[in-house]
């Protein structure tokens, strides 16, 4: 008997979180307005991934804190 009561429990939190979720997705799609306008960087290429799963966008906005330090090892390591 306490097993049944667990496993409602289970069913009905999924049901209400799938609820909630559609809920969710309804209700920001009332909320976009005409006039609005992407991000620069959902602005910018899409590179998919080897496996061809998912695509992602590139940020190529944003500086690389790195990349003297990495420009200057691959010159000193010859590629």
């Amino acid at each position: 008997m306490s097993n049944a009561i667990i496993y409602a429990g289970i069913a009905i939190g999924v049901a209400a979180l799938a609820g909630i979720m559609v809920y969710a997705h309804d209700n920001q799609e009332n909320y976009l307005r005409d006039d609005a306008v992407r991000a620069p960087a959902a602005e910018q290429g899409v590179f998919e991934s080897e496996l061809g799963m998912v695509k992602l966008n590139k940020e190529q906005w944003h500086e690389d804190p790195f990349g003297d330090l990495a420009a200057k090892v691959k010159a000193e390591n010859g590629r």
